[in-house]
């Protein structure tokens, strides 16, 4: 059985600074429509950025939608046609006044494909160079280092709980023990 679904009729009924609503007419594989509210993203990059192999730099911010300050890993919203690559270093030069010589993309995922269009282009950034930055000015953040195995740990207790840190930390520590084993290896 074919699966996809096709769009009979799309209108946009909300244009934002960071997001559109569409409102999507679908024919549904069994042939009966539906709708689908949308939300467009242009998409967005996150990082781990790693002082050394053993700890990170991260951000503790109000997240309004969340409703309370959340510790998190550095992100941000990708600009028209930008690559995610020269994005995450652009966001880390703002929000934690680092530049990376390195960044290697560890994984690419959909935040809420329910209803969100939403792509997150997750880095592990490393070879920090301190650099001097200025922040957004609607932007208030406090930056926090913390070991990778107490930031894993902050994820067990519930203390670091938005999906792009707890998936960064989780596979940035996956990264590096398999790098370090084949490193060890060779």
């Amino acid at each position: 059985m074919e699966l996809r679904e096709e769009t009979i009729e799309s209108k946009e009924v909300f244009s934002g600074r960071l997001v559109k609503l569409r409102v999507d007419r679908v024919r549904l594989p069994n042939g009966r429509e539906s709708t689908r509210e949308v939300v467009v993203h242009r998409g967005a990059v996150a990082a781990v950025p790693l002082i050394d192999s053993d700890r990170v730099v991260m951000v503790r911010q109000f997240r309004q939608a969340a409703g309370e300050t959340l510790l998190e890993i550095p992100a941000g919203t990708l600009d028209p046609g930008e690559d995610p690559a020269e994005c995450v270093i652009r966001e880390l030069e703002e929000e934690i006044g680092r530049r990376p010589n390195r960044v290697t993309l560890m994984f690419r995922s959909y935040l809420a494909p329910g209803y969100s269009s939403e792509m997150l282009h997750t880095f592990l950034a490393e070879d920090l160079v301190p650099i001097e930055s200025s922040s957004d000015e609607d932007e208030f953040i406090e930056i926090v280092e913390v070991r990778l195995d107490e930031a894993v740990d902050k994820i067990l207790s519930g203390e670091i709980k938005d999906a792009k840190s707890i998936c960064g930390i989780l596979m940035a520590q996956r990264f590096l023990a398999t790098r370090d084993s084949e490193r060890m290896r060779s």
